[in-house]
């Protein structure tokens, strides 16, 4: 099996995609679509390697304000919701991939439902990653909250930024500290951050999430856009009521420990979407697809994503 990975950066209105390639163009195209705070980095490459190795070519790319893509002034994107679904269109017919496999997690999810709701012709088979229902916190009245863990961290999160931004406005600018302990710090945010959404189950594995966050914060055009504008996003017209309307055959997956959608959100989804399969991934939280379930969701995508009709890609 060889990767050949390639660049790509796409145009869209507005903004320009920054793209990856592996695998042979060939094969049949694998979308993936991260989630917000996220950047193409946070699908793991041994994840990539391996349905390449089944025989996927594998597209994965930054989504506005993310990783190498294009960023806009923190606090004030001047896109919503929808248009990532458009951009997730555009990346496919800029690619030549024809009709993709799309595999959206968390907010990717929420892009994965609107794209196969807006482009049914790009989207082969949709797959549904720690996704909810329609609009996240909007539409779920009958699902459960989040953990009250997570809804503590939300908590002091927002009592930190309340702190922090009253200690700026009494210094007038907030000293710059030097470059090493600047990226430093940024990579400890990001591994905190992410520790609340893991598994209560599995120790949590911060050698491997601090070793990504170091590319992540590498490879960030402007890393405050990335954890800030995706999720100030306007996410437009509800959908939930729309979901039965999917004609693209859907896997949902899930985590069994999920702390922001508990798994009866996955189950929702899954019923809302006629002939969606559930697939519950136990030990896992609000997680890319950690190591252990590798086993599990690599088979279960390249059945899913295996002679679907998809027609020839364009020359």
């Amino acid at each position: 099996m060889v990767d050949n990975r390639r660049t790509a950066e796409v145009e869209v209105d507005g903004a320009e995609l920054a793209a990856e390639v592996h695998g042979d163009p060939a094969d049949p195209a694998i979308l993936l679509i991260h989630g917000a705070g996220h950047c193409r980095l946070n699908w793991p490459d041994g994840f990539v390697r391996r349905l390449v190795a089944g025989g996927r070519c594998v597209v994965r790319y930054d989504a506005r304000d993310a990783g190498a893509s294009t960023t806009f002034p923190v606090g004030a994107p001047p896109y919503a919701l929808p248009d990532l679904a458009e951009d997730a269109a555009a990346v496919i017919d800029a690619l030549g991939l024809g009709r993709a496999h799309v595999l959206g997690m968390s907010q990717g999810a929420a892009v994965g439902q609107l794209l196969a709701l807006g482009h049914p012709d790009r989207v082969a088979t949709l797959t549904l990653a720690s996704g909810t229902p329609g609009i996240p916190g909007q539409e779920q009245p009958d699902l459960p909250p989040v953990s009250d863990r997570l809804a503590a961290f939300f908590a002091q999160v927002e009592q930190d930024a309340q702190v922090e931004q009253v200690e700026q406005d009494a210094q007038g600018a907030k000293a710059e500290r030097d470059a090493a302990a600047a990226r430093e710090a940024a990579v400890e945010s990001i591994v905190e951050g992410e520790r609340p959404f893991a598994a209560v189950s599995r120790p949590f594995d911060e050698d491997g999430v601090r070793r990504l966050a170091a590319r992540i914060v590498d490879h960030a055009r402007d890393l405050a856009a990335q954890s800030t504008n995706p999720y100030l996003l306007d996410a437009g017209t509800p959908w939930r009521a729309r979901l039965g309307t999917i004609t693209a055959p859907t896997l949902v997956l899930h985590g069994e420990e999920d702390p922001l959608f508990p798994p009866e959100h996955g189950r929702g989804l899954a019923a809302e979407i006629p002939g969606a399969r559930f697939l519950a991934l136990p030990g896992t939280g609000h997680e890319v697809f950690p190591e252990h379930t590798w086993d599990t969701v690599v088979p279960a995508l390249l059945a899913h994503t295996a002679n679907r009709d998809a027609p020839p890609r364009p020359a």
